[in-house]
């Protein structure tokens, strides 16, 4: 028991720091093709969240619980991080700053998220694909927008976006039938919508695609 106590509180950091990343700087883009064949890619930070019971410099908070994170632990959440399919590089450039690099492809014959831990309890989504049984699929990007909106998820991340800027690109030659960007879509095929991020972007990147 004393060596589970160990090892669980040797791991909260890891368990903690997966779960609750957000998005920095960052390019990110989902292509969809007819086939339902796909390619997502995210290339920028990843940002950790400040120690619980943090003052707002980022000091532990007198007589609170805190979670701190030294240098060592976030090189092993990058080194973890690192090992997981889709990740090219994973690197640790300090503070609560991590520089990632993830492409992924597959088929659409199941839903996709990103990111996703299985060693933590619960995990906010940034971009997830639903495939419904009527032929389409939703793509909604919740980390790209306001995350206070997103229920208990994006409420445990505090609906996070300081420092978040970046654009989110879907492509895709099936039949878009549905999307939120004010700027509209370029039709194609394949059809083009750039969704441009900044840390006040309320609206959550969505959009409706019907395979033939």
């Amino acid at each position: 028991m004393r060596m589970a106590r160990l090892a669980l509180a040797f791991a909260a950091p890891f368990l903690l720091v997966s779960c609750l990343l957000s998005p920095g700087r960052f390019v990110s883009t989902l292509d969809i093709r007819k086939d339902r064949s796909f390619t997502f890619t995210y290339v920028g930070e990843a940002i950790a969240p400040e120690p619980e019971g943090a003052d707002t410099k980022g000091k532990p908070a007198t007589g609170k619980v805190t979670f701190t994170q030294n240098a060592a632990e976030m090189r092993a959440m990058a080194d973890a991080l690192g090992k997981e399919q889709g990740y090219r590089s994973v690197e640790y450039v300090g503070g609560r700053t991590f520089k990632v690099d993830y492409a992924i492809s597959g088929t659409l014959d199941r839903n996709f998220v990103y990111p996703t831990n299985l060693d933590a309890l619960a995990f906010v989504p940034w971009v997830a694909v639903e495939v419904r049984k009527d032929s389409t699929i939703r793509v909604k990007a919740l980390a790209f927008g306001d995350m206070s909106d997103s229920g208990p998820a994006g409420q445990a991340a505090g609906g996070t976006a300081k420092g978040r800027e970046g654009t989110f690109t879907l492509t895709t030659d099936a039949s878009l039938i549905m999307q939120n960007n004010e700027d509209g879509a370029t039709p194609g095929p394949p059809a083009k919508v750039v969704w441009k991020i900044t840390p006040t972007t309320k609206t959550v990147p969505t959009a409706v695609i019907r395979f033939p």
